[in-house]
């Protein structure tokens, strides 16, 4: 299927093909017939993109101040590669969508295959969305007329902010396709509305749809208009739907204001608050978020956790709704708003057009395509068709998010595997993948690499709840398997891999099952696991991780979804104190402080006891400073000791041979990690990480991770 991607590195737009979406329990599949590119949202993104690297500074200088912060923990190479990165994964376009359902997830309530629905999806021929921010059409509104429906939810947003009563005055500073929409919806509530504007044809518009017009590129003094109007009283609110840098709007909209006034900004402007023109008015501002309530929340979006009726009136998608209804009853009028219309294999011009033109209003795509997008074939691209290279080593890949492109994939590309098949849910990220690195194929589905007689090894870089049940499929296969950390969530996972490998150990070539724990590979512990096993002596370790704060929302806190901190992350360290040792762990413990939020503690200290009498704590930390480097190791041996800091340095006091060890770059072993996967699987002499120590170190893992929620 065609999909319209921006890259933010270059400016390009460009329409890619991408493998059609798989559903997942809590969404819908749909093939898509309309959309709408939003002059707004859209046009910032393709300006930001398109603009140089000075551009771009200026426009988020919140992300300067964060990339001069990891420069100082990680390093200017490390930090250069990360942003490089970041900038040019590809983002999807578009969030206005029109088309009919053609799959939906098991759990999906409400929608049926054949429904004809109104989405924020993006510009694609086939979407996958939360049926939470997606609304059956009336048969009475037509696909484009349907496809203004999310802008007009942002629209209808602002004005329950405002909350204005019937008879008010309300200014609309900014007259594009929201501000257009805007002024409708205020004239169907009752409002007395003014249009504000610099293009005369956007205000000339703003008049016929009932607003008493000012033009900024003819008339001043919009003080002196707004109190002509008002009887000398103000106006009662004003909605902001502009797009802008100045700081002279929100001054001019304080002065037009009411005493007890209200602003509401919808759209971007400048900031910078006068405290007389809000403190002699009392005048109150507020920001409107998007559709409504809902929007960015993972529960209501991702898994489709509706907001009871009889709290939340106005939800994100009973915005859509509303909208849809004012459509249906022909309360607003769209057909003065499109002034473009593309098939989506022009959508290059479309862009082109949103920005050179500032005239623009709504531009239509039209999808004409009559494929069936239902049939597996769909869910795969052959990049490649000149048959598989010869190699010992051909690799499927599943998933494609940030770590895999930056840290996995860069490793395995200097090895000589075959890289055969990439694989994520939406598609997306994983044909950015297969270009970049040259996979022969990209897909939406996980059998089409699982299993797979041409892929003899299997990388799982998926969200965490996902790894067990992959891990066992790919190992009844007779796959070879790497997956990222951690290995299992639950001892119930754990015992079932530990069973299905087991019996795949009396096959004749049976499978290597490695985890990504990297850090044991690193130069550094290299060093120190030869320095340590110089000695017989008990070590002493102190291992100190500024993890830095995530937010109680992000996936990984999910005790279902992602096991929570310790679990997903506090193994990487177990498993490193581990290695280093040499030894088993005996006994463990955790200290921390619970956070309500989230049922569990991200914070707090791990003890290990070994049974040749070694001894360590981990500290894991999620509320330091971001200055501080992230992790740091002390070892205590024997009149000796070692400070590996941050992966940059090594220094050894009171070692003969040994005093220390500095590498310009970061280096936490993600290369040699992979590359011992790869020469494993060539020798034949099985996984670099005994399996017994998997298993250990992912059963203690789960266990303080349990003990962490107590």
């Amino acid at each position: 299927m065609k999909q319209i991607l921006q890259n933010l590195k270059s400016g390009e737009t460009f329409v890619e093909d991408i493998p059609v979406p798989l559903p997942n329990k809590q969404s819908i599949i749909v093939k898509t017939s309309t959309t709408l590119v939003s002059t707004g949202t859209e046009k910032m993104v393709v300006d930001f993109g398109r603009s140089g690297l000075i551009g771009k500074i200026k426009k988020q200088p919140d992300k300067v101040k964060m990339v001069l912060s990891k420069i100082k923990t990680d390093g200017l190479v490390s930090t250069y590669e990360a942003v490089q990165s970041k900038l040019d994964q590809p983002l999807p376009l578009g969030y206005c969508n029109v088309g009919k359902v053609i799959d939906i997830g098991p759990d999906v309530k409400g929608f049926k295959v054949g429904d004809r629905v109104v989405s924020n999806g993006n510009h694609a021929e086939v979407v996958r969305v939360s049926p939470n921010l997606s609304c059956k059409i009336p048969d009475a509104v037509t696909d484009e007329e349907a496809s203004f429906s999310v802008v007009g939810a942002i629209a209808l947003q602002g004005i329950r902010v405002l909350n204005p009563t019937i008879g008010e005055t309300v200014a609309v500073m900014g007259l594009g396709l929201i501000g257009l929409l805007t002024v409708q919806l205020l004239k169907a509530n009752g409002c007395q509305v003014i249009g504000i504007d610099f293009d005369q044809d956007k205000v000339a518009l703003a008049k016929k749809f009932g607003a008493i017009p000012f033009d900024l590129s003819k008339q001043t003094d919009l003080l002196s208009f707004a109190n002509q109007v008002t009887q000398e009283r103000g106006v009662d609110g004003v909605i902001m739907t502009l797009s802008t840098d100045s700081h002279d709007p929100i001054h001019q909209a304080a002065q037009i204001c009411r005493k007890r006034g209200k602003i509401v900004l919808v759209g971007i402007t400048g900031l910078h608050l006068l405290r007389s023109d809000f403190y002699e008015k009392e005048l109150s501002f507020q920001v409107s978020c998007s559709y409504g309530p809902g929007r960015y929340d993972p529960l209501y979006e991702d898994r489709a956790q509706d907001y009871p009726f009889g709290f939340v009136r106005w939800t994100a998608q009973r915005n859509m709704e509303a909208f849809l209804s004012f459509l249906e009853q022909k309360r607003v009028d769209i057909s003065n708003l499109v002034s473009h219309r593309y098939e989506i294999n022009d959508a290059e011009k479309a862009y082109d057009t949103l920005h050179k033109g500032r005239s623009s209003l709504g531009i239509i795509l039209e999808y004409k395509t009559t494929e069936d997008f239902t049939h597996t074939s769909h869910k795969i691209i052959a990049y490649k068709k000149d048959g598989v290279p010869q190699s010992e080593v051909r690799v499927g890949f599943v998933g494609s998010g940030n770590y895999a492109v930056r840290n996995l994939l860069p490793s395995l590309r200097k090895t000589p595997a075959v890289l055969h098949t990439v694989c994520s849910s939406g598609g997306v990220t994983a044909a950015y993948a297969a270009r970049k690195f040259g996979f022969l194929k990209a897909t939406t589905d996980p059998n089409n690499l699982i299993g797979n007689p041409e892929i003899q090894s299997v990388f799982i870089v998926t969200r965490h709840n996902s790894h067990a049940d992959l891990v066992c499929k790919a190992l009844k296969a007779g796959q070879n398997v790497f997956v990222e950390k951690p290995l299992a969530l639950s001892l119930d996972e754990v015992a079932k891999i530990a069973s299905v490998y087991r019996k795949t150990k009396d096959q004749e070539n049976s499978p290597i099952l490695m985890v990504g724990y990297n850090r044991r590979f690193s130069p550094f512990v290299s060093k120190m696991k030869t320095l340590l096993n110089s000695t017989s002596a008990p070590k002493s370790f102190i291992m100190t991780v500024n993890s830095g704060k995530i937010p109680s929302d992000h996936w990984t806190q999910d005790l279902k979804v992602g096991g929570g901190r310790i679990v997903g992350e506090g193994c990487h360290f177990i498993d490193l104190l581990r290695y280093l040792v040499g030894s088993r762990i005996k006994s463990y413990e955790f200290i921390g402080l619970k956070k309500e939020s989230l049922g569990q503690s991200d914070c707090g200290s791990i003890s290990l006891t070994f049974e040749d009498g070694s001894w360590g704590v981990i500290h894991y930390m999620s509320t330091g400073h971001r200055s501080f480097p992230k992790e740091r190791l002390e070892v205590f041996v024997d009149g000796k000791m070692l400070l590996l800091d941050n992966f940059r340095s090594l220094k050894g006091l009171g070692w003969s041979s040994f005093s220390k060890m500095r590498k310009f770059i970061q280096d936490k072993g993600q290369d040699n990690c992979v590359k011992a996967f790869y020469d494993a699987i060539i020798s034949g002499k099985g996984s670099p990480i005994p399996f017994d120590e998997l298993i250990e170190v992912a059963s203690v893992t789960i266990e303080l991770g349990a003990k962490a929620c107590l």
